[in-house]
């Protein structure tokens, strides 16, 4: 998802003097190479924005709509659900049923698809919770209900790459206990060379 939040950032902000707004972003138009990189496909209703007074707003509330959809995409990845989702009636949806997760007496592990959190035997399992919830916030604050309160894509691969930072520390700083620990179950040195 780093991939794609880096390809609207450059969109919007480093495209030049025009700024391009997608307009259509969802799954269906993210596209995996060989290498797992994603690209965002499927320009067909794209717009070229110029820079200049009069199209400042127009640029605004466009990128905004791109931001929000965005979010919307980190939804559904994570949970495999969409906002169409049989499950959600009357006041619950999607961007509800995700906010509640991160509640301090709920569970992110209820949402997020089952397959990336391991188990809690897992020494890991605490580290990908913490980096899933991050997701999760990243996801909400791009899909704010008024425009003027999300983020801007700019802050988007920001947030992703410190969140994928932190969580291959993380999994290092397992992988060095969980080392050191076996090698003292094996009465081998704790610090091999």
């Amino acid at each position: 998802m780093t991939d794609v939040a880096s390809a609207l950032e450059y969109l919007h902000h480093d495209h030049g003097l025009n700024h391009v707004v997608h307009c259509d972003v969802k799954p269906g138009n993210i596209l995996l190479d060989d290498d797992m990189v994603a690209h965002v496909a499927d320009f067909g209703i794209a717009r070229l924005l110029g820079e200049g007074d009069s199209m400042t707003q127009t640029m605004t509330l466009s990128t905004i709509g791109d931001v929000y959809s965005f979010g919307i995409v980190l939804m559904e990845t994570f949970t495999r659900r969409k906002p169409t989702d049989e499950m959600f009636v009357g006041e619950m949806n999607l961007k509800q049923w995700i906010a509640n997760s991160l509640l301090p007496d709920a569970a992110i592990v209820e949402v997020v698809d089952a397959d990336l959190f391991g188990t809690e035997e897992d020494g890991d399992f605490v580290s990908r919770t913490d980096c899933l919830s991050s997701i999760m916030r990243l996801a909400l604050a791009c899909c704010a209900e008024l425009p003027k309160e999300r983020i801007n894509m700019q802050e988007a691969p920001v947030t992703l790459n410190k969140v994928n930072s932190l969580a291959a520390r993380r999994h290092k700083l397992y992988r060095m206990v969980r080392s050191v620990h076996f090698n003292q179950i094996q009465g081998k040195p704790e610090h091999p060379t």
